[in-house]
């Protein structure tokens, strides 16, 4: 069974959202996701602009600004409720861990 789009998301996915938290153009976000993480997450041209279209599509992101190719885009609040979703998700899954493991 095909995972639900967005329902959960990618490393990918998540750093791009985080990143459209102010405005960015495509190889801000490649950059900043990779300060970000400490090179850990990298995110390539043809995957950041295929999701960003997803994105667009999906009402997640808006475009802010087009000069020549360079495009800027900032998250929208139905982004932003989807990133606050994820990174609950996330902290479930981090809560899960340290009652199975003890870990403080």
């Amino acid at each position: 069974m095909p995972r639900e789009k967005f329902k959960t998301l990618t490393q990918q996915m998540y750093y791009i959202l985080l990143c459209l938290g102010e405005e960015c153009c495509g190889i801000d976000i490649m950059d900043k996701a990779a300060a970000l993480t400490g090179g850990a997450v990298r995110v390539g041209s043809g995957t950041l602009y295929h999701l960003l279209d997803q994105f667009l599509a999906a009402g997640l992101i808006r475009e802010t600004r087009a000069e020549g190719r360079r495009r800027s885009y900032i998250l929208t609040p139905e982004g932003r409720a989807l990133l606050e979703q994820e990174y609950r998700r996330i902290l479930a899954q981090a809560e899960d861990y340290r009652r199975v493991f003890g870990k403080e």
